[in-house]
C-alpha cells in the first residue's frame, strides 16, 4: 500500500535524527491506563490501554478433565479475538495468525511464570476449575501484545473464584480471590532500519524488520521471549533489550498492583 510505505519513509526519517513520530523517547511507552472490574458477569476483568491501543480481557471458569498428564492440576487458556471495529484491516470470522500469535505470547508468558498455582485448581477425581482468559481487542494503535499481556494478568489479579458444590459451580458465590503466585508482564521491541524501538504505534510497526516481545515476572526474572519477522538480534543487543525488559516489567507491575 502507497500510504503505508509514505508512513514507512516518515518513520526512518525521524528515527534517523534519534526521535520519534509521536516525540517520545526510543524506549519509552506511551500512557498506560488500567480499569479492573469492568464486567460484571466475568469472573474478572480488565481494560488496558497504552497509548490510543485498547484491549478488554474477561475471565471465565468452567468445571474440566484435567490434562492426563497433569492429573491434579487445572485448566488454563488464553484467547484473543480482534474486533472488525479495531482497526481497518480486521475482519470478522476465524482466528487469523495474529490472533493466534496474539494468545500464544500472552499465555506463554503467565504460563512460563506459573502466575496461577493449578494445584489448588483440583477439585476432585477427574474433575479441576478450567481458567478461560479471553482477550478482545478494541482499538489496534499499535503494541497489542503488551497491552493484552497486562490486561489478561489485571484480569486475574481482579478474579474471584466461584464456589464449587455438589458438582456444580455456582457463580453467585466466591471462595475468595484467585491464588496468584506471581505476575507477569511483556515489553515488546521493534527493529526499525538498525534502531531498537519500545512500544511502537501502528506507524513504527509497518516499518518495523521484526519485533522481539520479553516476557519478565517478580523477581527480576525473564520468563519467556518470542521473536517475529526478518530482523536479527545480536547477542549484545538481546542481552540489553533484556536488562531494559526487566526495568519496564518492574513499571509495569507496579501499575497492576496499584
Amino acid at each position: 500500500m502507497i500510504m503505508n510505505e509514505v508512513k514507512e519513509e516518515f518513520v526512518k526519517e525521524m528515527l534517523k535524527t534519534g526521535k520519534r513520530s509521536d516525540g517520545r523517547e526510543l524506549l519509552q511507552y506511551r500512557k498506560i491506563k488500567l480499569e479492573k472490574g469492568l464486567l460484571p458477569n466475568a469472573e474478572g476483568s480488565c481494560l488496558a490501554q497504552i497509548g490510543d491501543s485498547k484491549v478488554l480481557a474477561g475471565v471465565k471458569f468452567d468445571i474440566v478433565e484435567p490434562y492426563k498428564d497433569r492429573p491434579s492440576e487445572g485448566v488454563f487458556q488464553v484467547n484473543a479475538e480482534f474486533l472488525p471495529l479495531a482497526h481497518p484491516e480486521f475482519f470478522a470470522g476465524p482466528p487469523d495468525e495474529r490472533s493466534i500469535e496474539l494468545a500464544r505470547v500472552v499465555d506463554r508468558g503467565i504460563r512460563s511464570a506459573d502466575c496461577v498455582n493449578a494445584k489448588k485448581l483440583y477439585l476432585e477425581e477427574g474433575k479441576a476449575l478450567g481458567i478461560y482468559v479471553d482477550l478482545y481487542i478494541m482499538d489496534h494503535c499499535g503494541n497489542l501484545i503488551d497491552t493484552a499481556a497486562l490486561a489478561a494478568m489485571g484480569a486475574l489479579l481482579n478474579t474471584k473464584v466461584p464456589k464449587y458444590e455438589e458438582k456444580a459451580l455456582i457463580r453467585t458465590e466466591f471462595t475468595g480471590k484467585l491464588p496468584i503466585v506471581r505476575s507477569a508482564v511483556v515489553s515488546s521491541f521493534e527493529k526499525i532500519d538498525g534502531k531498537l524501538v519500545l512500544d511502537a504505534n501502528d506507524e513504527e510497526e509497518v516499518s518495523s524488520e521484526g519485533r522481539l516481545s520479553l516476557a519478565t515476572c517478580d523477581g527480576d526474572l525473564l520468563c519467556a521471549a518470542q521473536k517475529s519477522g526478518k530482523a536479527s538480534f545480536s547477542r549484545e543487543e538481546f542481552s540489553s533489550l533484556m536488562d531494559i525488559a526487566l526495568e519496564k516489567g518492574k513499571e509495569l507491575r507496579n501499575l497492576l498492583n496499584g
